[in-house]
């Protein structure tokens, strides 16, 4: 993906969000929405295999054996546990808010962490919801594939 259609997707939450959120405000649901498909592409080759091993865990594991084991699985520094996706989210459209707060609670502590206590996630969804909004902006976001094999870390930068 060109830089031109980064700044042209940018733009196109720009004018969903336009009329129910501030200008300046923007960046509260983009960020952290940027970063959520970043982590939902990075991990979808191996989001099986992080489910497969959650059910394979004795249930008085601690939590950071867990983290280790999942971390493992996701052959990443973070993991999700999760159901959902991207995709999947907008197959039930009455709950996503519910859906993506369940999304964003799979995650691994530190990420979990970032989207809730750093970004305010939930009430940013809670606002999206209020303007009939959210699913707009899943569905947006959906579309664009955000692994690093197709944006990489300097264009997401940018």
């Amino acid at each position: 993906m060109s830089n031109g259609n980064h700044i042209a997707f940018i733009w196109s939450i720009a004018e969903t969000l336009r009329g129910s959120y501030k200008q300046s405000d923007y960046g509260k649901v983009i960020l952290p929405f940027t970063v959520l498909r970043r982590l939902d592409c990075v991990l979808q080759p191996t989001k099986e295999a992080v489910l497969a091993q959650t059910k394979t865990l004795p249930a008085n594991i601690d939590d950071t054996m867990r983290e280790l084991m999942l971390n493992m699985a996701s052959k990443q520094k973070f993991h999700n546990t999760s159901l959902y996706t991207f995709a999947k989210l907008l197959d039930d459209p009455a709950n996503i808010t519910a859906n993506i707060n369940h999304m964003v609670n799979g995650f691994s502590a530190d990420a979990r962490e970032i989207f809730i206590e750093r970004f305010k996630l939930p009430q940013q969804l809670a606002i999206l919801d209020k303007h009939n909004l959210l699913y707009l902006i899943v569905k947006q976001f959906a579309a664009i594939d955000l692994h690093p094999d197709q944006v990489s870390n300097l264009e997401m930068g940018y």
